[in-house]
């Protein structure tokens, strides 16, 4: 499955990377490449994380890394994995 990146999701990671390099370039390096690697696992099992808390829809996912909720749809029809967005505590 091809694997499509929001441009919500690339705003707001965009903003937590610049928070994790304020402290260290190397550590937000880091968990940009763990995050990619994990999203790129995705595609192998759409359905293996929970159904989202934030979306009414069985294809709209919630996978947690390090504290963070990305939810994202499966889009069967178009053979997509749609990442929708990146958000810490937040009530959506």
């Amino acid at each position: 499955m091809q694997i499509i990146y929001n441009p919500a999701f690339k705003k707001n990671f965009n903003y937590i990377w610049d928070y994790i390099a304020c402290d260290s370039k190397e550590s937000a390096n880091k968990f940009r490449q763990q995050l990619q690697l994990k999203i790129e696992s995705i595609s192998y099992f759409p359905y293996k994380f929970r159904k989202s808390y934030h979306y009414d829809d069985e294809n709209t996912r919630d996978y947690i890394f390090k504290g963070y909720t990305i939810p994202y749809f499966i889009d069967i029809e178009k053979n997509q994995i749609i990442i929708l967005d990146i958000f810490k505590w937040v009530d959506k």
